[in-house]
């Protein structure tokens, strides 16, 4: 864990990157004159997430224009997750925000939040107050993830609120002490409790022209969720087998009873097939699910690192001394 110095700016602004060569300067020219704005010093940490275009080149590049951006190179892709913790493992800032390379997640909200953390908050929320730009089915999506999360989790997560959000240096490096490797962010800041406030803003349109989350995405990323936090699909599935069996006993009894009281067989090779097909869906899902938390368990047990560092390029926020000027010697 990386605590701050001295020198340690105010802000270290967190962007995680895969793929963002198109859009880097774009977003740099977007984010150092609000920065620049709030009259705090500041750092931007790019992590560059395992991209196979030129997103760490062009990441050197504006380092070498202004020595307030640090980089850390991950040596291969780890996941967003990963990418955000070892940025905020990186930051020195008394405060670290977190911000998406996109630009959905508005630059200009940042002072608002900046703000808020000065008068006392530890977490400073940017929550989405319109969804205008996203297609109908994207939309869809959300509502259906943030619905489906929260009546399964133990820990609700805020409506349409990312993982854009400031977090002061306590909840920062108790954000670091949650060592587990199946990481969802968004439940892991709503389960560090501490003082939270929010700032409503409207999510703009993304720059890119398609959109990289896909249904298959947010479905692993809900599942992934529901399993970290709660223990309730495991549950439920045994009360639905516990009212599975208890159909099946009355269904037999009845069977049983038919057959005793007017003496025929019970016909049914339709009956049947359809009973052993439904029930064995049933054991089938339920198996995955079981296997859903045994694999987590495994990956826990394993306690591989996070992530892997390739290199680090840190930020220069020290002004250079002056070079001292040569004292002349009397003759």
């Amino acid at each position: 864990m990386r605590k701050p110095d001295g020198g340690a700016p105010a802000v270290s602004l967190i962007v995680p990157c895969k793929n963002e060569a198109d859009i880097l300067d774009v977003l740099l020219a977007r984010l150092v004159p609000v920065l620049e704005g709030t009259g705090e010093s500041f750092e931007i940490v790019y992590v560059n997430d395992g991209s196979t275009d030129a997103t760490l080149e062009r990441m050197r590049e504006q380092q070498g224009a202004d020595v307030r951006i640090a980089i850390l190179d991950l040596s291969r892709n780890f996941g967003k997750d990963a990418a955000l913790t070892a940025g905020i493992a990186e930051a020195r800032g008394d405060a670290v925000v977190v911000v998406d390379a996109d630009l959905q997640d508005p630059p200009e909200v940042i002072p608002e939040m900046i703000a808020r953390w000065r008068e006392g908050a530890d977490i400073v929320v940017a929550q989405r107050s319109s969804r205008d730009a996203d297609t109908r089915s994207r939309r869809l999506m959300n509502q259906v993830f943030y619905r489906l999360f929260n009546l399964l989790s133990d820990f609700p997560i805020p409506n349409e609120a990312g993982e854009f959000r400031l977090l002061n240096r306590r909840a920062a490096d108790t954000f670091l002490q949650l060592g587990e490797r199946a990481r969802f962010s968004r439940g892991l800041f709503s389960w560090l409790g501490f003082r939270q406030e929010f700032v409503a803003h409207p999510r703009p349109a993304s720059t890119r022209d398609d959109s990289r989350f896909t249904w298959f995405q947010m479905l692993r990323m809900a599942l992934d969720g529901v399993t970290s936090f709660s223990s309730l699909p495991i549950r439920i599935w045994s009360l639905i087998g516990g009212a599975v069996a208890a159909v099946s006993l009355l269904y037999g009894l009845a069977l049983i009873a038919s057959t005793l009281i007017f003496g025929r067989d019970v016909p049914g090779y339709a009956s049947i097939m359809v009973a052993v097909l439904f029930l064995g869906g049933l054991n089938l899902l339920s198996i995955g699910l079981l296997g859903e938390y045994i694999g987590r368990v495994l990956i826990e047990g394993k306690r591989r690192p996070l992530y892997v560092i390739n290199a680090r390029y840190p930020a220069q926020t020290k002004k250079p001394a002056a070079p001292r000027k040569k004292k002349k010697t009397p003759r």
